[in-house]
């Protein structure tokens, strides 16, 4: 597993710190995790390890090399993980998926989705290029990735504007309730819904519930329990055809005794 550090923020001041996740995750994995749930030892020292500079003051600049370092890396590397950042940079990171897939025959891009809001909220016009982390996902859809193709998993918080875009593109979605009452059947379809198709999947951190995860900008009660997030990140990772994976929004300056982070690096453990 190719792991990136993408610690790109532009979430209307509201994510200043997910920046500072990528470091923070690494630190634990280091000093804190010793192996994942299989037993296999996480060496440090063998993960193939980098990270893409970003001047967040400058954010058509940052998209730019979000956008170039991942298609280079869909071009040459079978699976990564890219540490964000906040949502926004799911943006860069899936646009260049698509442009990888586009450019190769039989390749059909899936996205999946694991978050507590939709994040399509319009997209102001000043944003084109650089949508926020609410707006990200419906400017990837209007720019052309194909929405048959887009799964939302753990959805509990919806605006109306986002409800509307949802329906009107038929835009598939797993609310919190439907993915709790079976999560066995939620793994299926999602196994379904990717099968013979180039997968990306988004973690938004606030997928958790924020009492397993305090660190982020937008708390929602009523989400996954850390042992369930896991469980399920276990079950993607055997997923043959996964390409690429980002875990997003984590806060170190609003978490509370590391949990947040810890659960991030734990995650990170699983997937490496």
């Amino acid at each position: 597993m190719f792991v990136v550090k993408v610690p790109g923020i532009n979430g209307l001041g509201k994510t200043l710190g997910c920046e500072k996740a990528g470091n923070e995750i690494i630190k634990v994995l280091k000093e804190e995790i010793f192996s994942n749930e299989s037993g296999f030892p996480v060496e440090l020292n063998k993960i193939d390890l980098e990270e893409i500079h970003l001047d967040n003051s400058n954010l058509d600049s940052a998209n730019k090399l979000i956008y170039k370092n991942a298609l280079e890396t869909f071009e040459i590397k079978p699976k990564t993980l890219f540490l964000g950042g906040d949502h926004s940079v799911s943006f860069s990171l899936v646009r260049a998926f698509l442009d990888y897939c586009e450019g190769i025959k039989g390749k059909e891009p899936c996205l999946i989705v694991f978050d507590a809001h939709p994040d399509c909220m319009p997209v102001v016009k000043s944003n084109e290029k650089h949508p926020n982390h609410e707006e990200w996902l419906r400017c990837l859809i209007e720019q052309g990735f194909p929405s048959k193709n887009v799964l939302l998993v753990g959805i509990r918080n919806s605006d109306v504007q986002e409800i509307n875009f949802l329906k009107k593109n038929s835009i598939k979605f797993i609310g919190m309730n439907s993915l709790l009452e079976n999560i066995e059947e939620t793994c299926e379809i999602i196994m379904e819904f990717s099968d013979k198709k180039e997968l990306y999947v988004s973690l938004d951190i606030d997928v958790v519930d924020p009492v397993f995860a305090p660190g982020t900008g937008r708390l929602e009660p009523g989400g996954l329990t850390s042992r369930e997030f896991i469980y399920l990140i276990q079950r993607l990772n055997k997923i043959k055809n996964l390409r690429a994976v980002d875990l997003v929004e984590i806060n170190p300056l609003k978490d509370k005794d590391k949990l947040t982070v810890k659960l991030g690096a734990k995650i990170v453990s699983e997937m490496i």
